[in-house]
């Protein structure tokens, strides 16, 4: 899938139209020790640097139901899992996954299976569940994060200011090189 073609899907899949002033929450999945798992949390931590306005960027490391009660209490219109998932597709590859079938490639881990968190979050809240995965290299223990995750990293971080952004208008920087905010 092309860059293109993955904004064109996450456009589609982040129905923000009619959300009011709900918060939108991005939960990054994985593990530092675990390589590429570690995507989900390098895209948080990017989010984190420098926030979008009602964009809550969560860590929820490898037992993201910890992170369930802040959720709740936020109740977002859209909740965001960003995670590494072997699709079988060449590393770097970003897809927007069902949050039915998360389980069925998620690298397995995390302490309770994506599947039954997105659903608790979704009944608990009702907002709608987007899940991104991200075609990881290697999930070795203390490897580093291949080329090819990172700049798929940097892919998903690009495209959810895009579209996350007030006005659906990318952040300033992202525009002209000025810096945002």
């Amino acid at each position: 899938m092309t860059d293109a073609a993955f904004r064109a899907s996450l456009k589609a899949a982040l129905a923000l139209e009619g959300e009011g002033d709900r918060p939108i929450v991005v939960l990054g999945v994985g593990s530092e020790l675990r390589g590429d798992d570690a995507a989900g949390l390098l895209v948080v931590d990017a989010l984190e640097r420098d926030p979008l306005e009602r964009v809550h960027a969560l860590a929820g490391g490898t037992s993201p139901e910890n992170r369930t009660s802040e959720i709740r209490r936020l109740s977002p219109s859209q909740l965001i899992i960003v995670d590494s998932a072997d699709m079988g597709l060449p590393p770097g590859s970003l897809r927007i996954i069902d949050p039915g079938e998360i389980d069925k490639v998620s690298p397995g881990t995390h302490s309770l299976p994506l599947s039954l968190l997105a659903g608790y979050v979704s009944r608990e809240t009702g907002c709608a569940v987007t899940v991104i995965g991200i075609q990881p290299r290697s999930l070795q223990l203390e490897a580093g994060i291949s080329d090819e995750v990172r700049a798929a990293v940097q892919e998903t971080v690009d495209a959810l200011r895009e579209r996350l952004a007030p006005g659906g208008e990318p952040p300033l920087r992202q525009r002209d090189g000025a810096p945002g905010h």
